[in-house]
């Protein structure tokens, strides 16, 4: 547990800019919670750390409000946070990816239907078999490793790697390299994910991603199959075939997000299970509670943790007015524990309803694969907790650096289960 404490809400505002910062989420939800209390509409003057300056949004019926105003507040043309140097490349050359998260209707709209079908309840209810399949492959993997693991590298990162590139219709052969390009984009700010610490390090991460994707998009048109990646290889917007960019765009989004939120949820709710003894005793006692305990698991951990909008008009909030043109960043985890949207929110509660959180965002916005994670935590759970007798840290746990999306990266236990 950290002591450290934000000096005043500007070094508070800071904590949204500097990766350390979310490796160590005491002193990050203390700093939320200052701004939260004293400043909840709160200008950062990034310029000093090297990052255009913007608006922090902290608390919860605030972010909703943003969220549901689509189009005064854009995602175009700062869809998540990055260093001026990086803002000023994508102004002069355009983003290297178009996913999702990067554009506004009516291409969002467009994008997210090509794929809205698999994520229907009726098409996600028949990967149920498939979901418990990987589930129980891994609890029995937890077993064979004798009482001791890596729970974060071990399981949790792997199995929904294996369920989202499985949809996909990806090899396993490559399930390796796919967990590799994820962990070497999404882990871009800490010493022991990223490729190297050159801006150009990463840019030869999406490099990859498309040569590998290209090949599979090549592949699929000329012999198409009955997976995803055929749906998105041979999809067609307003009767045009998706421009390349915007095919490996959905290729990668799917392959990383697809599986390394759901990886952070699984291995942070394991870890607030270890740290609540009597809602894992709950639990295991009432599988009921499943729904409920998924949900406060995906709210607890709150793997995205930000996304950016950026202003068409001038708009009035929480005593200040955003300006045309101005940047805001949503914060996620800092809704997720406001005082005036949840029961004591810092408190873990498997049966807490109602669950109002942000981890899936709100709004045209909200997550394409929200129904998929929450299955794939409940088939996880389900799998486990019956098999499970004890389990407890055998190290210190350690948090990724990031500013965008992540989670736990080592989590050390050690246990006793059933064959």
């Amino acid at each position: 547990m950290s002591d450290r404490q934000p000096a005043n809400i500007e070094e508070a505002g800071y904590a949204f800019v500097i990766p350390d910062s979310y490796a160590d989420e005491d002193f990050f939800y203390r700093a939320c919670a200052m701004l939260r209390e004293q400043d909840p509409v709160h200008w950062v003057n990034g310029e000093g750390l090297g990052f255009n300056s913007f608006w922090a949004i902290t608390k919860s019926a605030d972010i909703f409000d943003i969220e549901a105003r689509n189009k005064i507040f854009l995602n175009e043309p700062r869809p998540v946070l990055s260093d001026a140097e990086s803002d000023r490349q994508r102004a002069e050359n355009g983003d290297m990816l178009r996913t999702l998260i990067h554009v506004d209707d009516p291409e969002h709209r467009d994008l997210r239907g090509v794929t809205s079908e698999w994520f229907l309840p009726k098409n996600l209810a028949k990967l149920e078999g498939m979901l418990d399949m990987y589930a129980n492959r891994y609890v029995d993997k937890m077993y064979s490793l004798g009482g001791q693991c890596d729970f974060a590298k071990d399981i949790a990162m792997m199995f929904p790697l294996n369920v989202i590139l499985s949809i996909l219709g990806l090899p396993e052969s490559d399930y390796g390299r796919m967990l590799k390009l994820t962990q070497e984009l999404f882990g871009s700010q800490d010493e022991d994910m990223q490729r190297g610490s050159d801006p150009i390090d990463l840019v030869a991460v999406v490099q990859d991603f498309f040569a590998y994707f290209t090949k599979l998009t090549e592949d699929r048109r000329a012999n198409p199959t009955d997976d995803m990646a055929s749906v998105v290889a041979n999809a067609r917007i307003n009767g045009e075939e998706l421009t390349l960019i915007q095919t490996i765009s959905y290729y990668v989004i799917t392959a990383t997000a697809g599986h390394d939120t759901t990886a952070s949820a699984i291995a942070g709710g394991m870890h607030a299970l270890i740290e609540n003894p009597d809602q894992l005793a709950r639990l295991k006692n009432d599988l009921s509670l499943l729904n409920t305990a998924a949900d406060e698991i995906i709210r607890w951990v709150t793997p995205v943790k930000h996304f950016m909008r950026t202003a068409t008009e001038d708009f009035p909030l929480g005593g200040k007015v955003i300006k045309a043109g101005d940047s805001v960043l949503l914060s996620y985890p800092s809704g997720n524990r406001d005082t005036e949207a949840f029961v004591d929110p810092d408190k873990f509660d498997i049966g807490r309803s109602p669950n109002k959180h942000l981890s899936f965002g709100f709004g045209v916005h909200y997550c394409l694969g929200a129904m998929l994670a929450r299955m794939e935590i409940k088939a996880f759970l389900k799998a486990l907790l019956p098999r499970l007798e004890s389990v407890e840290l055998d190290g210190e746990p350690k948090w990724m650096k990031t500013i965008f999306v992540g989670g736990l990266k080592t989590l050390p236990i050690k246990y006793t289960m059933t064959a």
